[in-house]
Parts: structure tokens; sequence; C-alpha cells
């Protein structure tokens, strides 16, 4: 393995995004490998859905070297698959040790720890499969598309979408003007589903044997470990580790709509309904969120809406819907507790596209009479030959990216998905002013110009020993 760094040619990722597109480029670093020479990983975080990506990397024919993860559990559990993967708690000491005999890392933890892991990976020159949101902060989502050009490395983010033959072919038909111009993007998420809109709790509790508590806390500010309150799945709610609703399904439900309408970079971003951080805990346990973009090469001005906890569009909406989805959303108007849905509206000049689906790879051109002699257009995006589930499928063209045999590269590239990540994350800044409060956004600068306390926010100073 001592060789493996010299059969690499790090020429640079120059994947690039045109016309609101994403387009491939063979620029970007590949492994020229052979049966004797495989691909290795180290995986940081194999809980939760990270042992899922530490799985299907190897179901790519990856070898696992090593396993981190800060839950001793966790680690003899995934041990069991790969007995001859080294274990850590702590990333930093698995990549310092492992060094040259990794290729690829796939970092799986809590939103606050993506950064730090990738961007110390990246710059080791490693391959990055990173899950979505791709960062905690809106500056760490710069640095993440910076690095990863710089350095070279193939990188994907896991927003399996973005590898769905269907998501592409919706891209595809707005760009060719099925819907016409469009001006207005409603999305609403049933998330949250872990608490939110609650304060710190008072007290500590015994720190579980074995579990690395200053690891998972990371770059962020040290606090006491609080049984059943952080660690496990309810830390997307706290604002120093998570990002809330949007942050968790944006990634998800915004990004075909992204894709097809090269919605980059508002120019302005207002909390219609925002309850506010609590006690600059938690984000609220609902919010509806309004982002501006201005006019785009050929496409109009657009506005996007967004809603979560339980808030949806208008009933002149609601009522273009297809039966089936409308009078879903209607018993959800009357009866919360009948259970929150997901979906994406695009409202056109000549019609509508709606999705149901939170990966955007299902959808109808409505009115649906309308377009029932509709002729979809010439694909001019690619389409991933494998054939799995589409977290599957993202590993492939992953991996296959990485050893040169997929040509078009990962779509979901820390270029491509640096930018929406950015761009999503303004929207937890409109939660820190006043309801209805219109907050100008510099995304040059990333910062606001009408609204200077809010700046504090986009990014933040990192604990020592975690800085990026």
């Amino acid at each position: 393995m001592a060789n493996r760094t010299t059969r690499r040619n790090f020429i640079g990722q120059s994947a690039a995004l045109g016309a609101g597109v994403w387009i491939g480029s063979p620029g970007i670093s590949r492994a020229i490998d052979t049966p004797a020479q495989s691909l290795t990983a180290a995986c940081v975080g194999v809980g939760g859905k990270g042992s899922s990506d530490c799985s299907h990397i190897a179901e790519q024919g990856v070898k696992i070297v090593g396993l981190c993860d800060v839950e001793p559990g966790y680690l003899t559990q995934k041990g069991r698959e790969f007995p001859d993967a080294k274990q850590f708690t702590d990333y930093r000491e698995m990549l310092d040790q492992l060094g040259d005999k990794v290729d690829i890392v796939t970092v799986s933890t809590p939103d606050h720890n993506h950064a730090p892991a990738a961007v110390k990976a990246m710059r080791m020159k490693k391959h990055i499969y990173c899950q979505k949101p791709l960062t905690w902060s809106i500056r760490e989502a710069r640095t993440m598309r910076e690095v990863s050009e710089q350095m070279g490395v193939v990188t994907q983010m896991g927003n399996q979408g973005t590898s769905e033959n269907g998501l592409r072919e919706a891209v595809e038909v707005i760009q060719a003007g099925a819907i016409g111009d469009v001006s207005e993007v409603h999305i609403w998420s049933n998330r949250p589903v872990w608490p939110q809109g609650v304060g710190r709790p008072t007290g500590e509790d015994p720190i579980p044997e074995g579990l690395n508590w200053d690891a998972w806390i990371g770059p962020a500010p040290m606090r006491p470990f609080k049984r059943g309150v952080y660690h496990g799945f309810n830390w997307r709610g706290w604002v120093d580790f998570g990002t809330g609703a949007l942050g968790d399904m944006a990634c998800h439900t915004t990004n075909m709509p992204v894709m097809a309408l090269n919605l980059w970079d508002p120019i302005a971003v207002t909390a219609i309904k925002n309850p506010g951080i609590f006690e600059g805990e938690t984000y609220p346990g609902s919010s509806s969120i309004k982002f501006e973009f201005p006019s785009r090469a050929n496409l109009p001005a657009c506005d996007f809406y967004w809603y979560d906890g339980g808030n949806l569009p208008g009933d002149e909406l609601i009522s273009q819907l297809p039966d089936r989805f409308r009078k879903r959303l209607e018993t959800q108007k009357k009866d919360p507790k009948a259970g929150k849905s997901s979906g994406a509206l695009l409202i056109g000049s000549k019609g509508m596209l709606f999705s149901p689906n939170d990966y955007g790879s299902q959808y109808v051109l409505l009115p649906e009479d309308d377009y029932k002699d509709y002729v979809k257009p010439a694909q001019s995006l690619p389409r991933i030959p494998f054939k799995a589930g589409g977290d599957q499928r993202q590993k492939w063209e992953f991996v296959s990216s990485i050893k040169g045999e997929y040509e078009p590269g990962p779509m979901a590239n820390f270029s491509y998905a640096g930018r929406l990540t950015e761009t999503i994350l303004v929207g937890n800044l409109a939660m820190r002013s006043s309801e209805g409060q219109r907050i100008e956004w510099d995304a040059k600068n990333l910062k606001s110009t009408n609204v200077p306390q809010v700046n504090a926010f986009v990014d933040r100073e990192c604990r020592d020993g975690w800085s990026i």
C-alpha cells in the first residue's frame, strides 16, 4: 500500500455547473486499480446511516480497513462484519495512524463533525463520501467545496435522489420548458420528527462506559452529557450539533428544483412563521421560510417557500394537487396528528410539476389532462447503469468514478453539493431574526447586508483541537 499515492494523478476536480445543471468532467482524480490493488476505505461513524454507508461501499469491492465511532457498541457490531478493520473512537487518530493505507473516507456523523473530519481527510488526498447536509455551517459548505476542488479528490454527498433516474428526468422536463417559466417553488416537509422548541436540561449524567463524549462534541462547545438528550437521533434539533428540519431534509427535497432552475445564492430570506431559536438551544417546532432568487441568465426571478413542522402551502395550491394527495393534505390540516407529509410543487407559466417523493424521483405534470399526450424531451443527463436501491446506486456512482469506470463522475460532488448546502443553510439565519424580517444576503461574501447580527451564525470558532 505504500506506493498507493503514486498511482494517482491529482489534477483537480472540475465538475462544472452551467445553465443550472450539473455537467460532468473527466478532470477529477481517479485511481487506477487492479484486483491486486483494490481500493480501501476508513469509515467515520458506523452506527445508524453510517452502518449502511460502510456496507454499501464495501459491496463495491472496497476493502474496509478502518472503523471509527464514539459508541463502542457500534464498533463491536460493525467489527463483526469487518474483523480485519482497525477500530477507533476518534477520527483524527484513525486518519493519522492509517495514513496512506486509506483511499476513501466515509463521514456519517452528526452534522457538526462533517467538515472537520472531511476536510482533514481531503487534505490528505482521500476521496470523500459525506452524508447530508454537507456541513453544519454556511462557511463550512464553502470550505468543503473549495478544498475538494483544490485537492482534486472524488467526492459525493449522501442525497440519494441525485442518483435516481426519475430526478434527472424531472430536471430535463423542467429545463425543456414543459411548465414554462417557474416563478414559485413550494416545498413542505414531514420533519421534525425529533424534539425541537425545548431548552437545555439542567444537571448531567455519568458518561456511559466507552463513550468518547469529547469526540462526539468535537468542534462544538463542550456541555455535560445528558442521557437521551443529545447523543442518539435527537441531536438534529440542537443548534450546536444539527441543522434542524431545513438542514435535514432540504438537501433531498429541494435538490431537483435547485438543479433544474439554478437556484443558487438567494438574495434574501424571510421567516414568514418563526417562533425563533428556543433559548438559543433548539430550532423551533415549526417554521415557514421564503427564499428570494433573482433572475438568472434566461430564467426569471423565483421565490421558494419552505414549510416544516406541519405548516403547508395555502388552500388555493393544495386544491390543484391530484386528488389522492389533496385529500391527504386536507386531512393533515384538520388533524395534525393524522400524520405529516412531504412534497414539492413548482409553479410555471404553462403548468405545474408536483413531486410527492422526498428525493424528487417521482413527479406528475399538472393539470394532468393538459399533459396526457406530453412527450418527454431527449435525454441530456447521464443515467446510472447499476440496478439497485438509490443508496447503493449512489455508492456505485461514487466508487466507479474513483476507479475511472464511470466517466460522468458523481453528480452530487462537493462542487454541486457545497453550493446546495450553502444555499439551503442561509434559511436557518432567518430563525435568528424576528418574524417577517427580510434578511438581505450577499452570497459572494457570505454575509447579510442589512441584519448584521445574523452574521455571527454564518460560522463559529471551533473548540481547540477540532479546527478545520
